[in-house]
Order: structure tokens, then C-alpha cells, then sequence
């Protein structure tokens, strides 16, 4: 067929892959949790405002985006306490002592309110998992070094 008679249009952009959900169950603090509804929040609002402007680009990724964290909304298992304060666990925050004699603190915290620069660490990464279920005084393997556990913060 010729281009002649293919209709053309000003709208174009690509259609987004979808966001990866992660396999891992949905592990949330109560921050982490206010972390989704937020993002939520703010996602409708720029839909609006989006759907005001007739900007289909912006509408695609932020129903996109929306797809993502209605997901993790729905899936989001809430964590309030663990029953064995003396041991870590999810929620809480480690000190660790590594052996190159940096000090270092963790919180424990579901993979969407991760961010290791802020001293929050996911429960599956491998830090974490190295940390899991240890107590004061044990020490862990953290790639080619070790750490050793200085102080558990249970979660509040």
C-alpha cells in the first residue's frame, strides 16, 4: 500500500515496557507503605493534570507507573514487629563493624523503600540476608570482607 493513504497523526510515542515486579513477596514497613500510597497519590494527580493537557505520552507512562504501584499496594504485607527483638529481622536497624574498621547502620526494609546511600537496605539483598536471623556479636560474611553485629534497634 502507498503512504498516501496511511492516515498520519502528530501523536507519537512508544508504548513503555512495563515496570518489573519483583518475585519476592512484598515485605512493607509502615513507612514503606505510606511510601506507596504517596506515590499513588501523586500519580493521580499527575494523571489529571496530564489528561487536562491532552498529553497521551505523559498519560502512557504514568498509567504505567500506576499499573506498578497498585500492584505493590495490593501485594504489600505489612510488617509490624518481629517476635525475637534480640535477633535481626526485618524492620529493625543493624550496626555492623566491618573489618576495614568502618561502622556502618542498616534498617531492614521492603525492596521499594530501599536506598542503601540512606541507611536502608532491602531484606533480600544479600547483606540483609547475610544479617538475618543473627545477633550481637555474631559476625557475617559481606562479600570478600566480614562484619561483625554491634547493635540491633528492634522496629518501633
Amino acid at each position: 500500500m502507498s503512504r498516501a493513504f496511511v492516515k498520519e497523526t502528530d501523536e507519537t510515542f512508544e508504548t513503555l515496557p512495563e515496570r518489573a515486579v519483583s518475585a519476592h513477596p512484598n515485605l512493607v514497613t509502615s513507612q514503606g507503605l505510606e511510601l506507596i500510597e504517596g506515590a499513588l497519590a501523586g500519580l493521580r494527580a499527575q494523571r489529571a493534570r496530564a489528561q487536562t493537557a491532552s498529553d497521551r505520552a505523559a498519560q502512557a507512562r504514568i498509567d504505567r507507573d500506576l499499573r506498578y504501584w497498585t500492584s505493590r499496594r495490593s501485594t504489600a504485607q505489612l510488617v509490624r514487629s518481629a517476635n525475637d527483638p534480640a535477633r535481626v529481622h526485618f524492620g529493625c536497624t543493624v550496626t555492623i563493624a566491618r573489618d576495614d574498621g568502618r561502622r556502618q547502620s542498616y534498617r531492614i526494609v521492603g525492596e521499594d523503600e530501599a536506598d542503601p546511600s540512606a541507611g536502608r537496605l532491602s531484606y533480600v539483598s544479600p547483606l540483609a540476608q547475610a544479617l538475618m536471623r543473627k545477633q550481637v556479636g555474631d559476625v557475617v560474611q559481606v562479600g570478600k570482607s566480614q562484619a561483625e553485629i554491634l547493635e540491633i534497634t528492634p522496629l518501633r
